[in-house]
């Protein structure tokens, strides 16, 4: 975390900092850990991941180099004013990820108009990355009943719940953080106000400003957004009817005895989103067209260079969690929160310091529940407590302290804006707090009033 914080590659110091450890539990460890986990664990996360940050990249850079995001940014500030710009691109990004787009697409597809809202109405840029946070990494990723997020679909394996568990917890919970964290944002964007304090200048990665001999309508400039949210829905059904739980490919008859097979099943929402990606690219390549002609090329290459950066900076991350969770030392941390008597409470700790310690939100909420859900099912039927209620504590938990600085949706932010964490991290903490407080206002309010 420091030297996340710090400013340091964490691809260079990620592994760096587990072998260490494993050095101190087992020298004789060290090289069959780094290649047979650290880099399985790297490796498998690119291969199931890299494509969606690809796509994701250039989908965001087209959007900009196109003049749509300055088209939507207009419209935005023509009807809410630039007094709500950080409204405005929390709800964009609410609106993306309960659509079932990755947060880290998010991230990709909302910088381009953070960043040109911001610097219309003159709000410092290092406010953007927890103003996306805000919109991309909370309610939307687990709070909100339905939300078809991976961290709000884990819990229904383990609880034989689904993704609609609790809503009005959720959304009670949802509330708490839009009002509570928009209201923490607005104090940040008064106070930079009042210091003189504007967008500024010098920034790197900005995106590029587009002049058009034509005005966009924003309607127009919407679609590809509408069409990757639709399609991704569309997408899912299409998927699942057309492949089933599992295909088997031999492309010639030598293949035959030793077909491709895939679990459909494991993969079938990281399909549905790249198609939605490519859907959403080529309907931006068409409508755009006029504008991107002559910068795709240029585009393109910034895009991948991001995209490579992103991923491999989250799939270290993914390896340093892996790797600090077969640590006997992690086992200690989780057998010593089982002393706590409140069963929410406890889940709700638990899943909180086991996502912080790995740096993963869904990485630390599997671990909790896969070594400790009969435990918190056995708590929870001797209080009477609905399982559905569990799954959102868990759920919500998991989003809680995950976003230290070491979290991996968090470098991507920062690496994507452009920003540092010694700049940005503070409002991102921020926001971690409020959604950490919000898992306990849940739980205070289900006992106050039995609401599920």
């Amino acid at each position: 975390m420091t030297v996340a914080y710090r400013g340091y590659s964490v691809i260079l110091f990620a592994p760096l900092a587990a072998l260490g450890a494993v050095l101190l539990t087992d020298p004789s460890a060290v090289p069959p850990i780094f290649s047979g986990l650290f880099m399985e664990k790297l490796v498998g996360f690119l291969k199931l991941y890299f494509p969606v940050f690809l796509l994701g990249a250039v989908f965001g850079k087209l959007i900009e180099i196109s003049g749509f995001a300055r088209a939507i940014v207009s419209a935005v500030t023509g009807v809410l004013g630039t007094s709500r710009s950080m409204i405005a691109i929390v709800l964009v990004g609410a609106i993306l990820t309960y659509g079932g787009v990755s947060l880290f697409v998010a991230v990709f597809a909302v910088y381009p108009f953070a960043a040109e809202l911001f610097r219309q109405s003159d709000i410092p840029k290092r406010l953007i990355p927890g103003t996306i946070a805000l919109g991309a990494f909370t309610f939307t990723m687990d709070t909100l009943p339905g939300t078809p997020q991976i961290q709000n679909i884990i819990p229904s394996t383990f609880f034989k719940t689904n993704a609609y568990a609790a809503p009005v917890l959720g959304i009670v919970g949802s509330l708490f953080i839009f009002t509570v964290g928009i209201a923490y944002l607005e104090w940040r964007r008064r106070t930079a106000a009042r210091n003189g304090e504007g967008y500024g200048t010098g920034h790197t990665n900005e995106p590029e400003a587009v002049e058009t001999a034509r005005p966009i309508h924003p309607l127009v400039a919407l679609l590809p957004l509408l069409i990757v949210g639709i399609g991704n829905k569309v997408l899912l059904g299409v998927i699942a009817s057309a492949y089933g739980a599992q295909a088997s490919v031999a492309l010639s008859p030598e293949m035959a005895s030793h077909p491709v097979t895939v679990d459909v099943k494991a993969v079938t929402a990281i399909w549905a989103v790249e198609g939605a990606l490519i859907l959403g690219i080529l309907a931006t390549l068409i409508l755009g067209q006029r504008n991107i002609r002559g910068r795709f090329a240029e585009g393109s290459k910034a895009a991948v260079a991001g995209s490579l950066l992103a991923g491999m900076n989250t799939a270290t991350e993914y390896g340093f969690g892996a790797v600090i969770a077969a640590l006997p030392g992690f086992k200690v941390i989780s057998d010593g929160l089982a002393v706590i008597p409140n069963p929410l409470v406890n889940e709700a700790i638990t899943v909180n310091v086991l996502a912080g310690v790995t740096g993963s939100a869904s990485g630390g909420l599997s671990i909790a529940l896969a070594a400790l859900s009969e435990r918190f099912i056995q708590g929870a039927q001797a209080a009477g407590i609905p399982m559905e209620v569990l799954h959102r504590v868990a759920s919500m938990a998991s989003g809680g302290m995950d976003t230290l600085p070491h979290n991996g949706a968090v470098i991507t932010l920062l690496a994507v804006t452009g920003l540092s964490h010694r700049q940005s991290y503070g409002d991102i903490f921020a926001i971690t707090l409020v959604k950490t407080a919000a898992v306990f206002v849940v739980i205070a309010v289900y006992y106050l009033t039995g609401l599920v």
